[in-house]
Formats: C-alpha cells, sequence, structure tokens
C-alpha cells in the first residue's frame, strides 16, 4: 500500500509502491539496471529534481520494454506519469496514465488499476475536463472500496470533492470531502486530515458561508502549528484573512494577515510577503485608515519591484493612488499615477 502525497491545489494522491525484479528466481544484469534506474527516478522526483527523474524513467521504461517485463513497463508508466503531472505537463500525464490503466487491467491488479483512475481523474480536472474527472475519480473510488484500501479511498474522496467543486457543485464537493475526513481521522493521519480540512474550508467559503470556513480553516492552522509547518500555516493564516474580510470583520482579518506577514517575512518568502502586504493594505483601507494602507501599498510596491513583477507593481501603483486621493494628497496620487 503507498502512501498519500499532497500538493498545493489539494489534491491527495498514493504514492506507487514499486516491486522491484521480475518474477524469475535469478534477474538478469539487464533487470538489475532497468530496477536501478526506477528507483533512482522515484528519488529523483521525490527530491524534485524533475528533468534527471524524466530521463530515468524514460530509460527505465526503455529497458523493461525490451524485457518484455510488463510489470516494470507498467511501473516506468507511472513513474512517467507522476513527473509530468508535477510539471504541469497534464497531456502527456493522460497518456501515460491510460497506457498504465491498460497494463494494469491486463495484470489484474486492482491496487495499480485504481492509481492510474485516480491520477487520469486529477489530470482531467486540473485540463477542467469536469465529467470526465469526476468518472475517473469514481471509478478510482470504487476500487480503492473493492480492495478496503482506506487511504487509497481518502484520496479517492477528497480528489472527487475537488472536481465537483471545479464543476461549481460546492454542496456535492462537501459531501465527498467529509467523507475523506471522517476516514482520515479513523486513520488517525493528521496531515490528511489538514488537506482535508483546507479544502473543506476552501469549498464553504465558496459557497460564501464563511463562518463554517473559518471553523474548518482553525482546524487545519492547529494541525500547522502542531507539526511546526511554518509554509502551511502561512497559507491557512491566508484564507482566515480572507473569510474574516469577507464577512467585514477586519480587525480580525488584520490580526491574521500580521501573523501571516509575519512569517512570510521570517522564512524569507518575498512572494508571501508581497501578498500579505497587499492584503493588509486592503484590509486598513476598508476601515477607512488610508494612511496605514498607504504605509503597506508602498512597501508591496517595493517587493513587486525587486521581484520584477510588473502586475504586482501597478496593482500596487493603483492602490497607492486611490488610497492618497481620498487622504486628500492629489499630489502623491498623481506622483503614482506617473511612476
Amino acid at each position: 500500500m503507498g502512501d498519500l502525497v499532497k500538493d498545493e491545489q489539494g489534491t491527495l494522491s498514493v504514492t506507487t509502491t514499486l516491486s522491484y525484479g521480475s518474477e524469475l528466481a535469478v534477474e538478469s544484469p539487464q533487470q538489475l539496471v532497468a530496477d536501478n534506474l526506477l528507483r533512482q527516478g522515484v528519488e529523483q522526483l521525490q527530491a524534485n529534481q524533475l528533468e534527471l527523474a524524466l530521463q530515468l524513467g524514460c530509460e527505465a521504461l526503455t529497458l523493461y520494454q525490451t524485457l518484455q517485463d510488463l510489470r516494470g513497463v507498467g511501473q516506468a508508466l507511472g513513474l512517467l506519469s507522476n513527473i509530468h503531472y508535477a510539471l504541469g505537463e497534464y497531456g502527456k500525464t493522460i497518456e501515460y496514465a491510460q497506457q498504465r490503466l491498460a497494463i494494469a487491467q491486463q495484470l489484474q491488479d486492482r491496487r495499480t488499476e485504481g492509481q492510474a483512475l485516480g491520477h487520469l481523474g486529477n489530470a482531467y480536472r486540473h485540463i477542467r475536463d469536469h465529467f470526465k474527472a469526476i468518472e475517473y475519480s469514481q471509478l478510482s473510488l470504487l476500487a480503492a472500496q473493492e480492495i478496503q484500501d482506506r487511504r487509497a479511498e481518502v484520496a479517492a474522496l477528497n480528489n472527487l470533492g475537488l472536481a465537483y467543486k471545479a464543476l461549481g457543485d460546492c454542496g456535492k464537493a462537501i459531501e465527498y470531502q467529509q467523507q475523506s475526513l471522517e476516514i482520515s481521522r479513523e486513520l488517525q493521519d493528521e496531515q490528511i486530515e489538514g488537506q482535508v480540512l483546507r479544502n473543506l474550508g476552501n469549498a464553504h467559503y465558496a459557497l460564501g458561508d464563511y463562518d463554517k470556513a473559518i471553523e474548518y480553516y482553525e482546524q487545519r492552522l492547529a494541525i500547522a502549528q502542531i507539526s511546526q509547518d511554518r509554509r502551511t500555516e502561512g497559507q491557512v493564516l491566508r484564507h482566515l484573512g480572507s473569510a474574516y474580510s469577507a464577512l467585514e470583520n477586519y480587525p480580525k482579518a488584520i490580526e491574521y494577515l500580521q501573523k501571516r506577514l509575519a512569517i512570510a517575512q521570517a522564512v524569507q518568502d518575498q512572494r508571501g510577503t508581497e501578498q500579505a502586504l497587499g492584503s493588509l493594505g486592503v484590509a486598513y483601507e476598508s476601515l477607512g485608515n488610508y494612511a496605514k494602507a498607504v504605509e503597506y501599498y508602498e512597501q508591496r510596491l517595493a517587493i513587486a519591484r525587486q521581484l520584477r513583477d510588473t502586475q504586482a507593481e501597478r496593482q500596487a501603483l493603483g492602490s497607492l493612488k486611490m488610497a492618497c486621493y481620498a487622504l486628500g494628497d492629489y499630489a502623491k496620487a498623481v506622483e503614482y499615477s506617473i511612476s
């Protein structure tokens, strides 16, 4: 059984547990080389060395094909599908996952079949083919339930929820992700529970149920703090700031956004710092504190220029112009207009 891994979009995937070697009593030198290439490819993928992982995966695939090792071919195809997914190349992901699925069905390997189906569902969601995403995710769920793989079931339910949310059916998304949350708690896997909690918060936020979104975000925040995951803590603080802003509770939004800013600065996350400064400016402007808003917008502008992000720079200049007008500082507003 593989481990569950998560990505930035909230997707859960079951990693493949590789079984190296053919069914022959004595492995050939070529078989050992192929197995080693595959192992190295997986290691490089885990280390986010994607180009090297891709090279190793292709070499392993070619060698397994030469050896007519069908199981090895399937594993190499799974690796290549994972690599292209990580690269954001979803067409290639689908191509390799379909081949992997066909081999799993030929070998009557239901576990691998479920993994390939899940991967197809996730890839189709990214290219906005929502109905295919739902179809493959449902088939992945059926496979997980059939073999009683609870971890795979958690992933399939979560990803079905993401597919329905992408389709705009947040009610259905919540239904599936609530089931995923219950199983993750049964498994006592806090990291996966945390991912599902954030996805539930996002679904409720999309529905406009900000109080419920905050409830899930607070639970996610607690897990991130316990595990000292500063990066995730910062992301969840951003979500909380947005939810309280949507409720027009700007003092509370500012409280969370200040914490988010402190974390971004502590971990030297320039992009996170730029975003947090912009959000704080908006919150203070909403309170009518234009002087404070200008202070944050000016800091955002400086970082946007350091990052050479022309879009963020234009946004910061536009915000500064409007805030200066509101303050009655027309000379400064004109200065920002022509910068």
